[in-house]
């Protein structure tokens, strides 16, 4: 599993024009699941993003994470992040996860924030969708639970 995380001062997402999801300060998530991940995958990297100690303490140092200051995450599917580009100009998603797979797994993403205790806000799996975001810092960080297991 695959997340881009980023800091923002805002963020939403609509589909169709409609705002479906929106957060104040917090983490947008952007995540994709690999066709060979599992829930041991969903579990780390929703661990890992609540985790992440990339939020200032009193003296500006990278101490504190979303759940230490009680701010929201928004959870975004983007199955691209799986985009092999290696070869050619057209980029390959044959690592990406089928939809019947990758929902119950983004998913749980979700759910495993709201476990512990976060807000959480979500996308559409499938959709087309716009994603609105200021990015605080700028902070941006690549999760992969592949390169851990």
């Amino acid at each position: 599993m695959r997340a881009v995380v980023q800091r923002v001062s805002e963020a939403s997402v609509a589909v169709d024009g409609k705002v479906i999801g929106a957060i104040g300060p917090g983490l947008l998530a952007l995540v994709s699941v690999d066709a060979e991940d599992t829930e041991l995958d969903a579990g780390y990297i929703s661990e890992k993003i609540a985790g992440l100690r990339i939020f200032n303490d009193d003296q500006g140092k990278f101490n504190l994470s979303v759940e230490d200051v009680g701010r929201a995450v928004l959870v975004v599917s983007q199955f691209t992040l799986h985009g092999d580009c290696r070869k050619g100009r057209r980029p390959s998603f044959t690592e990406a996860a089928r939809p019947e797979k990758a929902i119950p797994l983004y998913e749980s993403v979700a759910m495993h924030l709201r476990e512990r205790g976060l807000t959480v806000a979500t996308g559409e799996f499938g959709a087309h969708m716009t994603v609105h975001l200021i990015n605080d810092g700028p902070v941006t960080l690549l999760l992969d639970s592949r390169k851990v297991f």
